[in-house]
Parts: structure tokens; C-alpha cells; sequence
């Protein structure tokens, strides 16, 4: 039987993953836009999350310093775009593929916070990762003008690693509000922090990296 969960979910992302490519590749003011209007969804989702609860501004807090450093990532003259979408590309693989491992393999759960956590799913995640980034790497100019260092390897597993931590700790303050979702603005996936909550993690961490290597 199809569930129909899963439909909704391929569908909305068939129909919302071009349109966030198109904001994110185009820049500019329309980056600012699309980036705007992300944040002031999160910020409502958290606001409902988390309200009249002891980590209600530190959330806020983090949540402009999230949007901040994708925002400064996306904006930089020098190689923006791609730092961006190499980062993107390692959330979303890190999801994908913790999502298909753990499918397929089950195994131990990593944590009670989030039962569906298992740790096959964290190695798939790392796996796919390295994998789409490999692919991505080499069908860029990067694969022209530089070559694919452990300083990569180190890269993505961090990255990849905090956006792990990221869900995990979404998941930790929705079950302390007893709610499965932080929102329903997106068809078979609940909230925008649901989706983006590895992406909120990782890119201010990533930010920091590329700060200290560049």
C-alpha cells in the first residue's frame, strides 16, 4: 500500500527544491528575500516551540546567528555560491542517506530523543555524503583548479556531523513540547525548522571553519 505521507513529501520537495535553487542561485535581492522570509517562518515555528520556556531567546538568539552566517556564506564575492551549495548538498545527503541506511538497516538506536536515529543511519549518512560531494566536486571547476585534499574529508565529516547533531537536537525540544512537528507549512515534511534543522546547525559551523581556513 502507497503511504500516502511519502507522497506528499516527494511532491512537495519535487516542487519547493527548484524553487529554493532558484532564489539561492539567482542571489543578490532575491536571496535576501527568499533567506527573509525563512527566517521569520523559523522564527514563528520556534516562537510556538518553545514559548514561555527558559531557552526561548537563546533560540532567537541562535536563529539570527544561523541565517547570519548562511546569509555571509551565499553573499561572499569569492566563491559564495559554491560554498553554499557544497554545504546544502552534505545536509541534504547526510539526511538522505541516514534516512535510506537506517531504512534498510536498522540496527541500535542512537538516542531515545529521536527513535528513528540508528546508528547504520549515521554511517549512511557520512557515506552519501562523501559520495554526492565527490560527484559534485568533480563536475565543478573545483575539479580544475584544486584537488581533493584530507582538509575536504575533514570538512564534510564535521559538517555532516553537526547537522546530525542539529536533528537531533530539533527532535530534543519538540519532545519536550510533546509535538511531532514544528509547523505544517510543508506537505509530508511538518514544519520549516523539521527540514532545515541540520542546515541551522551546520552552516554557522561551517561558516567558522571557512573563517578560519580562509
Amino acid at each position: 500500500m502507497i503511504n500516502k505521507e511519502l507522497i506528499k513529501r516527494v511532491f512537495s520537495s519535487l516542487v519547493l527544491i527548484p524553487i529554493a535553487l532558484f532564489f539561492i542561485i539567482k542571489g543578490g535581492i532575491l536571496f535576501i528575500f527568499f533567506i527573509s522570509i525563512c527566517f521569520l517562518i523559523s522564527s514563528y515555528e520556534w516562537h510556538k516551540l518553545s514559548k514561555k520556556k527558559l531557552y526561548y531567546f537563546p533560540g532567537f538568539l541562535f536563529l539570527i546567528l544561523s541565517f547570519y552566517s548562511t546569509y555571509a556564506i551565499r553573499m561572499d564575492s569569492n566563491s559564495g555560491l559554491e560554498y553554499f551549495l557544497i554545504i546544502l548538498l552534505i545536509c541534504i545527503s547526510t539526511d538522505l542517506g541516514g534516512y535510506i541506511f537506517g531504512k534498510i538497516l536498522k540496527g541500535p538506536r542512537l538516542t531515545k530523543i529521536s527513535p528513528k536515529k540508528t546508528y547504520s543511519g549515521v554511517v549512511g549518512g557520512y557515506l552519501l555524503s562523501i559520495i554526492f560531494f565527490y560527484l559534485f566536486f568533480n563536475s565543478t571547476y573545483y575539479s580544475y583548479t584544486s584537488e581533493m585534499t584530507p582538509y575536504f574529508f575533514i570538512f564534510i565529516l564535521l559538517t555532516s556531523t553537526v547537522s546530525q547533531l542539529g536533528d537531533i537536537t530539533i527532535s530534543y525540544f519538540k519532545r519536550l513540547s510533546k509535538i511531532k512537528d514544528t509547523g505544517k507549512i510543508l506537505p509530508g515534511h511538518g514544519g520549516l525548522l523539521d527540514r532545515i534543522d541540520g542546515m541551522i546547525f551546520a552552516f554557522p559551523v561551517s561558516y567558522l571553519i571557512l573563517k578560519i581556513i580562509y
